[in-house]
């Protein structure tokens, strides 16, 4: 009977060890995972190179939005619009930033502008997916400003404000971009 007492004292005690080494070689994992992390880090930081790009790393991989980067960056607006969305976004090609008066994005890009410019890089941006067989002629789609833009079909091509067409589509893991020829500039507030 002593035998049989031992030989279960011994069975729960490796158990019992063999539990404490996995918690432990768990916790270690676990503590050393996130240590690697900057401490700033937003979703724009994930490296993932097998997953389609966002709305971001569509414009960023894209030479001629290299202003529409520049002012994303200025705007602390990236890693907002690196998150899962969903956002429709009116992208501006560095052309269509060229036509606005001489010293206007530099200005914009000021830190004393900052408010500013997140305002016009949200007056871009809606929150969902709108593709181009939703548009409606004459629609109104809110924006993340709180402002609205009004989508028109003309000569077969879809404008936006009357001001920007629609040159290109690309779509995005967390919505879709849409390449635009003019700068969208929200309505005054009244």
């Amino acid at each position: 009977m002593k035998i049989k007492s031992t030989a279960s004292l011994a069975l729960v005690t490796m158990a019992f060890l063999f539990a404490c080494n996995t918690a432990e070689e768990k916790t270690a994992t676990n503590s050393n995972a996130t240590t690697d992390l900057p401490a700033s880090a937003g979703q724009s930081e994930v490296q993932d190179d097998l997953s389609a790009k966002n709305v971001v790393q569509v414009a960023v991989g894209s030479k001629d939005h290299t202003t529409l980067v520049a002012a994303l960056k200025a705007a602390d607006l990236v890693n907002s619009l690196s998150n899962a969305g969903p956002f429709t976004v009116f992208a501006p090609t560095n052309a269509a930033f060229d036509k606005l008066p001489k010293g206007t994005v530099e200005g914009l890009l000021q830190p004393e502008k900052k408010d500013d410019l997140v305002d016009i890089l949200q007056y871009h941006v809606a929150v969902g997916v709108y593709k181009e067989d939703m548009f409606q002629d004459g629609q109104n789609i809110g924006q993340v400003n709180g402002a609205n833009i009004i989508v028109r079909k003309k000569e077969g091509k879809w404008m936006i404000n009357d001001v920007a067409t629609i040159v290109a589509t690309v779509p995005a893991a967390n919505g879709i971009v849409y390449v635009i020829d003019g700068v969208l500039l929200p309505p005054a507030i009244k």
